[in-house]
């Protein structure tokens, strides 16, 4: 027997060391190449565009990078509900965290987020709007790089305001002016829509208001607290006006943003404040109103400046995750102009670089564009304040008591401005 072993010991060993080359050659690569998983948590309808555009794109340009599009609830807040779990557990699944513009204080100010201060310049964060870079900031720090940008504007019917000769209004004094002549032409049953349901769409509409009137919610400065100050009060007066001279209807403090859509593509209303998404779905083939409207910033009182509030949405790293460099490379492809360029056109998302509002390739598919950047660039931010959800929710519940006569406006005020200094720490 040994004799036999002896015969065959060179060619055993040199069959195991070829066996093993190969192992080590089919095996050991795949063992160190295996992509980077990144995952990322984003309302289901959002995903497949994700998916099949930028997604797809980065991907065939960083083989070693893979995107796990984790598909979530459609309502923001419970999005926001998912990440903040996730985040109070523990060693977060997420390593990028795609956040509305309202989450990212709270997020930064629990510490769940790295600082991306460091990782950009000033010169390259000049390239996006103003008021998106600075959503995506808290103390000062960055946080979050902007990905879509998303404002609240006024639409109106162009075509009946030229018929009956008025200009777009400036003021809130002539949108109620132009609502009063057309529906006493039969024109429009209603004349302005907005959204007064008690819900996170009222505190977005309202601020605009409330710039309109030159007055604050809350200084994330000094954290004083506007919401008891004259300002504010005429802001609630505008709005119970149009209600009470039947330019809204009275249904309009249980409405949010598809309500007042489908009443306003329908044809019967001249004004109306809501969001970009409205602009494709009212210049369908089948709408009443397809080719017969247009955009503006929101109105304001005379001699101040109107307000869009900011909505959008833009992109950070995970503080848990163990990816950060292969993150940050993918946040600065998503965020770059070709693949925004791409993101615009196929999902038809506003974009959060300036320069793609103007770009000739997205005007000959979206003419309104270089309007709406005159609505982005008077963009008012919600507070960036840590404690925003809470803040919201005390302003939604005395200005819904406020709008339907529960309280009146000074009582409802007062109370708000009491419980959210309270809220913040601060006396008054």
């Amino acid at each position: 027997m040994p004799k036999i072993l002896a015969k065959f010991k060179l060619p055993i060993v040199i069959f195991l060391a070829i066996l093993l080359g190969f192992l080590f050659i089919s095996i050991s690569p795949a063992q160190t190449q295996q992509p980077v998983v990144l995952n990322l948590l984003m309302t289901a309808p959002d995903a497949q565009p994700w998916r099949e555009g930028i997604v797809q794109s980065f991907e065939e340009k960083n083989p070693g990078i893979r995107i796990n599009i984790v598909e979530g609830p459609n309502a923001t807040n419970l999005l926001e509900d998912l990440y903040t779990s996730a985040f109070i557990l523990g060693d977060s699944p997420y390593d990028l965290v795609n956040m509305d513009v309202i989450w990212t204080p709270k997020f930064a100010a629990a510490g769940w987020l790295l600082d991306l201060t460091d990782r950009t310049t000033e010169k390259e964060l000049a390239a996006f709007s103003k008021k998106d870079v600075e959503g995506g900031r808290y103390e000062g720090r960055l946080y979050r790089i902007p990905m879509r940008s998303d404002v609240g504007m006024l639409y109106y019917r162009q075509d009946l305001l030229q018929q009956a000769g008025f200009n777009p209004p400036e003021t809130f004094a002539d949108l109620i002016k132009i609502s009063q002549a057309l529906q006493q032409k039969d024109k429009i049953n209603w004349g302005y829509l907005w959204q007064g349901r008690q819900y996170e769409g009222a505190a977005a509409m309202f601020v605009e208001v409330l710039e309109g009137f030159n007055g604050y919610w809350v200084n994330p400065e000094t954290l004083e607290v506007g919401l008891d100050k004259p300002e504010t009060l005429k802001a609630i007066a505008f709005l119970k006006d149009t209600i009470q001279k039947g330019i809204s209807p009275p249904g309009v403090t249980t409405y949010i943003e598809e309500d007042t859509r489908r009443i306003f593509q329908s044809g019967q209303v001249a004004f109306l404040r809501s969001w970009p998404y409205v602009w494709p779905l009212a210049n369908a083939e089948d709408s009443p109103i397809k080719g017969k409207i247009a955009i503006k910033p929101m109105v304001s009182a005379s001699g101040q400046s109107g307000g869009a509030c900011l909505g959008g949405w833009g992109l950070g790293i995970s503080k848990s995750t163990r990816h950060p460099e292969e993150a940050w490379k993918a946040i600065q492809y998503f965020t770059s102009e070709e693949a925004q360029r791409q993101f615009i056109l196929q999902a038809g998302f506003v974009p959060s670089r300036r320069s793609l509002f103007t770009d000739p390739q997205i005007v000959s598919k979206y003419p309104h564009y270089p309007q709406l950047l005159e609505v982005v660039d008077q963009a008012v931010l919600r507070p960036p304040i840590a404690q925003y959800a809470q803040a919201s929710d005390i302003l939604q519940r005395y200005l819904s008591a406020a709008l339907t006569n529960r309280m009146t406006p000074e009582t409802a005020m007062k109370a708000a401005a009491e419980e959210t200094r309270r809220l913040l720490g601060i006396r008054g």
